[in-house]
């Protein structure tokens, strides 16, 4: 896995740009973007203190922000152009979205949303009512 490029957004978070792409066979290539943005979880993007320790204590003080995308059975003289083909896909429809300055709240409130969603998953960290 190569990072290709890190990229300083207007919310003051940093996406890196990661090519994950392998050989399959001697001319045929996996070609792999995986977009990778740590977001630090704050107080106070929550309204109760409670909902920040929760989502603290099930993901940690950082969350990740992950996209992948893949093409499989590329040639090999291809790999490039397929490669930035995704990339600028991504840039073109993703990039408005995380980078305004809601990003960060609206990404650590949707950890919230899960664990409230779906309780079970995180029955062993929050305890038996997983809230």
């Amino acid at each position: 896995m190569n990072l290709v490029e890190k990229i300083d957004l207007p919310n003051n978070l940093v996406l890196q740009v990661w090519d994950k792409s392998r050989a399959i066979a001697s001319d045929t290539t996996k070609i792999e973007l995986r977009i990778v943005i740590d977001v630090e979880v704050k107080e106070e993007y929550f309204s109760d203190p409670e909902h920040f320790k929760q989502v603290v204590t099930v993901f940690g003080q950082e969350i990740s922000y992950e996209y992948a995308k893949e093409r499989t059975f590329v040639s090999a003289s291809d790999s490039k152009r397929v490669f930035d083909e995704l990339l600028d896909d991504f840039m073109r429809n993703s990039f408005p979205y995380i980078s305004r300055t809601d990003f960060p709240a609206r990404f650590a409130i949707s950890k919230l949303r899960d664990i409230r969603q779906h309780p079970y998953r995180y029955r062993d960290i929050l305890g038996e009512t997983g809230l």
